[in-house]
């Protein structure tokens, strides 16, 4: 188990019913903790974009590796989109 993962374990649990939440509220859910990572081209080449949760750019990778562990670096948890 990678720190990363046990840091997970430590924090506190907390119920939502996301069927309360306002639009807004849904579209801020996870901002800060999920970034997703989407094969791209740009330019001709190849590579990753790194977005927050809410869609908004935040950078871009030569490959899926680097964009993980870039993610990971800041203290957040990757989502692959397809």
């Amino acid at each position: 188990m990678t720190n990363h993962e046990n840091n997970i374990s430590e924090a506190p649990a907390i119920a939502v019913n996301v069927r309360s939440l306002t639009v807004e509220q849904l579209a801020k859910l996870g901002v800060s903790q999920i970034a997703y990572v989407k094969p791209v081209e740009m330019n001709g080449a190849h590579g990753f974009a790194i977005h927050a949760a809410d869609g908004t750019p935040m950078a871009m990778a030569q490959d899926r590796e680097i964009a993980i562990a870039a993610i990971l670096q800041h203290e957040m948890y990757p989502v692959s989109v397809h």
